[in-house]
């Protein structure tokens, strides 16, 4: 009986855009030739996920079973096909799963546990990130091995790209006929990167071979409450702390809000905050508070001109920026800000009887319109563009005067006092009026639809006070589905002839 015939070898690469997939595939075709293998690659470029993911496929063929007859190698892989997976993102290992071309009788998956959003997890109106626990989850039944690490942190503290830390996981998994030695040689044989690369390439193979840590046991100790040096600080610390969440998910949201107001405005405004919370303790359970704690805070901190201005002129922005672009530092490196301030931003930042005199002006406004219908770029690397903004960001010493301030303060209220009359009678109907923040975000435009989305939210628990939590709910999910409110519009509609 004649042996069966050799099959190629056949790895999968995904990846995307400025993460090294090319660099990858070169690397396994240079392994496999100077192994004494045939290699054919092929690549797939795609536009339509984050930045361009592209699919690379290789076929490996041992020379000395081609001698009688030199084999054809595909082009593309086939569901139940393949015996290497790499993954440059846990999205994109979800896809080759649901793709089929992971397997569990034959498929190795290495894959990186990092995630980099979608277009449509970015442009969700509310939370549109795909859980990774369940991601995971759905990956994890589906091969016969599986290798996955964060391989982008790798690469990162080694200043490399993932590339390199994927083919180290792939040498340490044994799925190919090559030895480690090997597998560095092609990285030395580059000439490109090489220290950074073997220094990544060396720490993923280690991680993979590295047994996991066992579980650590649970502290039954809370953790401490932060302390601060600044006395008057350190008063808002203990305020916060008399509020009693020091356990549950209400401490770090608490916490962090309290970080956001004091960076936004001062000291003061968040003991306005805590003031706000402090309503609400003697009736609210844990997660009504913790509801508060998240959307008061960012309510309270909404972003207005200053906030922008300040933002954008940072050192930690310039350094983000200088960091995702890889500019090294004898490099030079522009930011150009696109801004498009309107009449209303403009009366916004004014002192309120000015500005509202401004908004309610007729030559006064069409004139200031003329120099804001076109939007302007500010170049802040420059020092003119960068004091420009500077100056702008100085307004916030000013902010409680402006006309923004009383606006949002006074619609605060107003949703408080909601809450708080629902309260009593119907608590899950109060948590929904506060998780229904979330439709106000942004400046400009953005906001301008949330705040009308709310106000149809708003109207509505108004005119019924009783009405099921869920309704509510899906009123609100109805808000987050097109920023048109098309899909509210329609939600509502359809309330009329329903009773609530």
């Amino acid at each position: 009986m004649s042996a069966p015939n050799p099959q190629p070898l056949k790895i999968v690469i995904m990846a995307m855009g400025g993460e090294g997939g090319g660099v990858l595939a070169d690397w396994l075709v240079a392994l496999a030739e100077g192994a004494g293998y045939l290699a054919q690659t092929t690549s797939v470029p795609g536009v339509a996920q984050r930045t361009g993911a592209t699919l690379y496929y290789l076929e490996l063929f041992p020379l000395a079973a081609s001698q009688a007859q030199r084999p054809v190698l595909a082009l593309m892989p086939l569901p139940g096909d393949v015996d290497v997976v790499l993954a440059s993102e846990l999205m994109e290992a979800g896809r080759a799963v649901q793709r089929g071309l992971v397997t569990a009788d034959r498929t190795t998956l290495i894959t990186s546990t990092h995630r980099v959003l979608a277009i449509a997890e970015k442009v969700a109106l509310g939370d549109g990130q795909v859980d990774s626990a369940q991601l995971m989850a759905h990956v994890q039944g589906s091969p016969k091995q599986l290798i996955a690490h964060d391989m982008a942190a790798l690469a990162a503290t080694h200043g490399s790209v993932i590339s390199a830390a994927l083919f180290g996981a792939l040498a340490a998994s044994q799925a190919l006929p090559f030895t480690r030695e090997q597998f560095e040689a092609t990285i030395r044989a580059s000439g490109v990167g090489v220290q950074a690369s073997l220094a990544t390439f060396a720490a993923a193979h280690a991680a993979v071979l590295q047994p996991p840590e066992a579980p650590r046991p649970a502290a039954n100790a809370a953790p401490a409450w932060p302390t601060s040096a600044q006395p008057k600080v350190q008063a808002l610390l203990d305020r916060a702390a008399a509020l009693g969440l020091g356990e549950g998910e209400a401490a770090p949201l608490l916490l962090a809000g309290l970080r956001r107001l004091v960076d936004y405005q001062d000291v003061a405004y968040a003991h306005t905050y805590l003031a706000r919370l402090e309503r609400f303790k003697p009736l609210a359970d844990a997660a009504l508070m913790a509801d508060l704690a998240r959307h008061l805070a960012l309510w309270m901190a909404y972003e207005d001109t200053a906030r922008v201005a300040d933002l954008k002129t940072r050192g930690s922005r310039f350094e983000r920026v200088q960091r995702e672009a890889r500019a090294k530092p004898e490099q030079l490196m522009g930011i150009h800000e696109y801004l498009h301030p309107r009449v209303q931003e403009v009366a916004d930042t004014l002192p309120a009887p000015l500005g509202r005199w401004l908004l309610n002006s007729g030559a006064p406004r069409r004139w200031l319109a003329k120099f804001t219908n076109q939007g302007r770029v500010v170049h802040t690397h420059r020092l003119r563009g960068f004091l420009l903004l500077r100056a702008v960001a100085a307004c916030a010493g000013f902010r409680r005067h402006s006309l923004r301030f009383q606006v949002e303060q006074a619609r605060i209220e107003a949703w408080l006092n909601d809450i708080a009359t629902c309260l009593p009678q119907a608590p899950a109907l109060a948590r929904e009026m506060a998780q229904a923040q979330g439709l106000i975000k942004g400046y400009g435009d953005t906001h301008e639809r949330g705040w009308r989305h709310f106000e149809l939210l708003q109207a509505r628990w108004r005119a019924h006070p009783a009405m099921p939590p869920q309704r509510l709910r899906q009123l609100r999910l109805a808000a987050l589905a097109d920023e048109e409110g098309v899909a509210l519009r329609q939600a509502l509609a359809q309330e009329e002839g329903t009773p609530a």
